[in-house]
């Protein structure tokens, strides 16, 4: 397979994809961020990168991990709710450093 094609084919993909996630379908949003008595050495580095450039009204960053999930059309919502829950808690996040927060919009 030429290259042209290969592109071609890439490119097509990506935008059926872009497609089909912009539509209006259910959405999961996980925000995952390490547990405040959990040391967050990149947290550390943003704020003291910030506070360099002049930002010094701030005291502490830090940082974590967004997923936005796109939801099939006419999926239970409890069911699925459970379904992010579990996959938020066993591949998502380490449950020993770090906390989630999950939320299911319409």
């Amino acid at each position: 397979m030429n290259r042209r094609i290969v592109g071609i084919s890439a490119a097509l993909a990506a935008r059926n994809v872009i497609g089909i996630y912009n539509r209006r379908y259910m959405k999961a949003r996980v925000y995952v961020s390490m547990k405040t008595t959990v040391l967050d050495p990149q947290g550390k580095t943003v704020c003291a990168a910030l506070q360099s450039l002049g930002h010094h009204s701030l005291t502490s960053v830090r940082q974590g991990k967004y997923f936005e999930i796109a939801i099939a059309p006419g999926a239970d919502r409890a069911k699925i709710a459970g379904e992010i829950d579990q996959i938020a808690r066993e591949v998502l996040s380490n449950p020993v450093i770090e906390e989630y927060r999950v939320e299911i919009l319409d």
